[in-house]
């Protein structure tokens, strides 16, 4: 490692004078909004930056270590240089970036961990647009590598309202390209700054390789036997992550590997891991030459799972099969499992696994901040959301190319391809039907006012024991509540997490204001779930099933004419389960952009 003293002359450090925003509360995954706020709006990053290191106690962050991060999008660049000069100028003592800026998600974390920082900032909207009309993002990690609980955001969010000056050092720069320690005398500062450049792949890799068996992986990737994968990147940040470890490490052939080039705009696509963006991965799965296929989000947390012929694996039937295998993995078999959890919307075929396998079973808000202290306190070892993000306590993040070597881990273990084995999986513990599908752009007020309607509906005592008949199917209401959370570890309570309706036959309908968006109008979202027990009516269509579930829906909520159509977009988001042609013969009249 290379250490070099960048200036002969002290660096001033400046207060620059300002007024606060309104509007930089952290939603789920923190601050998001169009590129044009932060690059435009004079101060918007500089005082969002100050707010987050101004939340960490000043006793905690003269001298401390940092990570920063980025999944490559458009502005990262220009961010990070701030990020630099404003954490010199606050006391941060050494900054580990990762090479030209490229960090994925699980790799913060992970580096967060291993070199004890006392946390994390990645510039990453996640499968969000990128480019000066897209999108982007500042995420705050804390020092256990997950994302900032409830109690941290609302720090930063209460800092920002007040914030009147800020802290830089303009003429302090630096060069991403370059690895190893480069070092700068501040002034007023007894101890220089310090950063540090490192490779953005070999700490993840690193630890991958003691999780895994290598060995067994690369025996399948390259064997008598082989079996061919297709995995894209989607020119997001995953790029150097494919080619360093499944093609260089473990023998994957390089064209394997497409999209591995991190782009600003991520080749003009939505770098958004799911059949209705990931198409050329699906076409390309259909034609029979691949036997496995993945697909990843910007930052590299989330990934798509498709097997032979294109067959599409619901991420719930995901985190259900992963989890009845773990034992295919060392890891798991040296450290055991203590404990299962998923997100409150997230399909409830991993909670009879968690049964079979006589484990905890813990239901969380959607978010994966709700994880961290059940891993932490040792209660829960695998977790997962419906929305593609699978992880474990290996981080605190979820971690999309580890659910990758999972399901080539349990393939190669198996001896079956991804169909057989999922299929195999509802033979033995029933099929969940799933689906979810959002309507966004919805006037906030609009979407508050019908999320407080309905709420009073379905918890009305008239609405228990109501009856719904939708052709031959009637459906009994059992229970409905707005989902609450008491985590176990420190009592703290989250309310308000979304509106359940579960019916006689284990059936839900839910109902929830998504936190992730980029604060351009409000994103409803709605899942419906239908349990089977008889193998005989797994191969049924999704759409056949859950119809009359999605007709409730529909009928008691009055979304569209709540929401005069349903904003910017109503889609499908599998749409594998749900084709457009069908969408429309289903949902007929729902909006113009579904007839």
């Amino acid at each position: 490692i290379v250490s070099e003293i960048m200036e002969t002359n002290p660096i001033p450090v400046l207060t620059i004078q300002t007024t606060p925003f309104d509007d930089q509360r952290p939603g789920t995954n923190g601050l998001r909004k169009k590129t044009s706020v932060f690059e435009s709006k004079k101060n918007y990053l500089q005082n969002y930056i100050q707010s987050v290191l101004s939340s960490i106690d000043l006793r905690d962050r003269q001298g401390c270590t940092m990570v920063v991060g980025s999944d490559g999008r458009y502005f990262s660049r220009a961010a990070i240089e701030v990020i630099v000069q404003m954490a010199a100028a606050n006391g941060i003592g050494r900054l580990v970036i990762g090479h030209s800026g490229i960090l994925s998600t699980p790799a913060v974390s992970c580096i967060i961990r291993k070199i004890k920082a006392i946390g994390g900032i990645i510039l990453t909207a996640s499968h969000s647009p990128g480019g000066p009309a897209g999108d982007f993002g500042i995420k705050f990690n804390i020092a256990n590598g997950g994302p900032s609980p409830d109690t941290v955001m609302e720090r930063i969010y209460q800092v920002s309202r007040t914030l009147e000056e800020y802290a830089i050092c303009p003429d302090l720069h630096i060069d991403l390209s370059r690895l190893g320690r480069q070092d700068f005398d501040l002034e007023n500062k007894f101890k220089p700054f310090r950063v540090e450049i490192v490779d953005s792949v070999e700490i993840y890799l690193n630890m991958l390789r003691g999780i895994f068996d290598f060995g067994a992986i690369k025996s399948l990737l390259t064997g008598p036997e082989q079996l061919k994968i297709r995995i894209d990147a989607m020119n997001g940040v995953m790029g150097p992550y494919v080619r360093r470890i499944l093609c260089d490490e473990l023998g994957a052939p390089a064209n394997s590997a497409v999209n591995c080039v991190p782009l600003e705009d991520f080749g003009g696509q939505h770098p958004n891991p799911n059949p209705t963006f990931a198409v050329s991965l699906v076409e390309s799965m259909k034609g029979g030459e691949f036997g496995f296929g993945a697909a990843f989000d910007a930052d590299g947390d989330r990934c798509m799972i498709l097997g032979q012929n294109g067959f599409f694996v619901n991420p719930s039937d995901s985190l259900a099969v992963m989890a009845a295998n773990l034992s295919c993995i060392p890891y798991f078999r040296q450290a055991g499992i203590r404990g299962l959890a998923r997100s409150m919307p997230t399909s409830m075929a991993l909670d009879r696994v968690a049964k079979a396998m006589k484990v905890a079973l813990y239901e969380t808000p959607a978010g994966w901040r709700f994880f961290g202290n059940l891993m932490d306190s040792g209660r829960c070892s695998f977790c997962g959301e419906e929305s593609f993000g699978t992880g474990s306590d290996h981080i605190r993040e979820k971690d999309g190319l580890w659910a990758v070597l999972v399901w080539l881990s349990v393939i190669s273990v198996r001896k079956q391809g991804v169909e057989e084995i999922v299929k195999d999986h509802w033979v033995k513990f029933g099929r969940n039907y799933y689906c979810r599908f959002d309507y966004e752009g919805v006037d906030p007020r609009a979407a508050y006012y019908l999320m407080r309607d309905l709420e009073a509906v379905i918890t009305d005592k008239a609405f228990i024991s109501q009856k719904f008949a939708v052709g031959n199917n009637v459906y009994s209401v059992e229970k409905t509540d707005n989902f609450e959370y008491i985590d176990p570890v420190d009592g703290s309570v989250s309310r308000n997490q979304g509106l359940r309706i579960v019916f006689t036959d284990s059936s839900r309908i839910i109902f929830r204001l998504s936190g992730s968006g980029v604060g351009v109008g409000a994103t409803i979202r709605i899942y419906a779930e239908s349990y089977e027990r008889d193998p005989e009516r797994h191969s049924r269509e999704t759409q056949v099933v859950l119809g009359p579930l999605i007709a409730i829906a529909l009928k008691i909520s009055d979304i569209h004419e709540r929401t005069n159509g349903c904003g910017d977009a109503c889609w499908g988001i599998y749409s594998l389960v749900f084709k457009m042609t069908v969408y429309r013969c289903l949902y007929i009249n729902i909006c113009h952009y579904c007839t």
